[in-house]
């Protein structure tokens, strides 16, 4: 299984996990069957680029992302496109791949993901 989690530079497992999935510089993926760590760009929309995140992960068979929270809208795209989004993920990519490991990441959904969040307009309270 292909895990991507959010991030703020290359660091792989020992980078910290990104507060907002879609603005950070890059992502983190693990493969959980080889062990494998890669770090990838985030070249989406938000970062200037055509693809939104989650047809960005896509394009690299990410099958689930570990984040701390996202919108209703970005669930929907991923959900789309098969890719398992579980929230709460917070502290090293180390961390979040052991929480969710463990069970502790709930998978989003309409009814948790953030109201706040879209990929056009943002609040106020979130940078």
């Amino acid at each position: 299984m292909k895990l991507a989690v959010p991030t703020q530079g290359n660091r792989g497992l020992d980078d910290q996990v990104g507060e907002h999935f879609g603005r950070v510089p890059t992502y983190t993926v693990v493969d959980t069957e080889t062990t494998s760590v890669t770090v990838i760009a985030n070249t989406s929309t938000h970062a200037g680029g055509t693809l939104h995140p989650p047809e960005l992960l896509a394009q690299h068979n990410v099958d689930a992302l570990l984040c701390q929270g996202l919108g209703r809208r970005a669930v929907a795209m991923f959900s789309e496109l098969g890719i398992r989004v579980y929230i709460g993920a917070s502290g090293t990519v180390r961390e979040a791949i052991e929480a969710h490991t463990a069970g502790q990441l709930p998978e989003a959904s309409a009814h948790n993901a953030c109201t706040q969040h879209a990929f056009r307009g943002h609040s106020p309270h979130h940078p």
